[in-house]
């Protein structure tokens, strides 16, 4: 079977040239992310793999349908990028890697957490000048701190493990509670009394339509002064607008965001030599306790390796009418 890739890296070949040893597909990788602009290139392949900003909208769908393509693959475990009636109308089977390495994103998440309060970041870029003053370096202690997770999935759960640790009370928002967090003392609430009482906000739930724009003007005015927000799961949870209004107003004391609302125009790309076309996100990496990474979080070896793995395991099983090992990881 052949496979083509798109939005593929030299971290991404690498990982799937190795792994596909034991498949042996005819792997075909393009850099440049799925779209209307480059969905024709698609020849006699069976079956494509996309990431996180492939669009799999109707349009792209009806192309790849009728080129013969009888599989699609997201190597990643969001799919608010995939018109699902669509493909199901099409008669297009579509897995995905529901659990790779939540913990890979958990701890990018208690990165940023620390790098804002410790400013970590400034300190290293201080010393490195011979300046050992501590001024404006000031944090707080986690320890005691109310700490939010808006969804307790797999990264979620993962993320209170770590929290708990740190002796923080965590309060938790999900439609489906977890026994398991409950055990360690995580205590379930409505959405507005986590924001109410929380000083730290951490989101882990998916992009769906009740999800989008879920941090707000609204929920912001819910929030304490200097609540810290942190973002690891999809840009279009945050309303861009009116978060940088927060920041204005120094309602928001700390942000850190590794996904963005207009994400791919710009991230997994080198743009060092460019003028970047987006005003919010230079406006947002402008504020000295904004933290902005570039769609990271989940970019650990035990990650890409289960991605791999996971990915060219479910496209083996889907070509011998089988589904995936797991069923969550069959979207249609």
């Amino acid at each position: 079977m052949k496979v083509t890739f798109f939005s593929a890296k030299p971290y991404d070949k690498a990982f799937f040239d190795r792994l596909n040893a034991g498949f042996g597909f005819e792997l075909m990788y393009y850099e440049t992310h799925l779209g209307p602009h480059i969905v024709n290139a698609v020849e006699n392949s069976e079956a494509i793999c996309t990431f996180v900003n492939d669009k799999l909208n109707a349009e792209v769908l009806a192309v790849l349908a009728e080129k013969g393509v009888k599989y699609i693959a997201l190597r990643c475990a969001g799919f608010n990028n995939l018109d699902i009636d669509a493909a199901r109308n099409y008669g297009l089977r579509v897995c995905r890697v529901p659990a790779y390495s939540p913990e890979a994103v958990a701890e990018h998440a208690l990165a940023m957490i620390l790098t804002l309060n410790r400013k970590t970041h400034k300190a290293y870029n201080r010393v490195r000048e011979q300046n050992f003053a501590l001024n404006g370096l000031m944090g707080f202690n986690l320890c005691g701190k109310t700490v939010g997770i808006v969804g307790t999935g797999n990264i979620g759960q993962a993320f209170a493990r770590i929290m708990s640790g740190f002796d923080c009370r965590l309060l938790a928002y999900d439609v489906r509670e977890s026994d398991d967090l409950k055990a360690i003392g995580v205590e379930y609430v409505p959405l507005r009394e986590l924001l109410a009482q929380t000083d730290i906000i951490s989101l882990h739930c998916p992009l769906l339509e009740s999800t989008k724009h879920l941090i707000n003007a609204s929920s912001l005015q819910q929030m304490k002064p200097g609540v810290m927000i942190i973002n690891t799961s999809r840009g279009g949870l945050i309303d861009t607008a009116a978060v940088l209004e927060g920041l204005r107003s120094k309602h928001i004391g700390y942000l850190g965001i590794d996904v963005y609302e207009q994400e791919e125009k710009l991230f997994f790309r080198d743009l060092s030599h460019t003028i970047l076309n987006d005003d919010a996100i230079q406006l947002l990496m402008s504020f000295p306790n904004v933290l902005v990474t570039g769609h990271q979080a989940f970019f650990t070896a035990e990650a890409l390796e289960e991605i791999a793995s996971t990915t060219l395991n479910s496209l083996s099983r889907l070509e011998q009418g089988l589904a995936p090992e797991n069923p969550a990881a069959l979207l249609v």
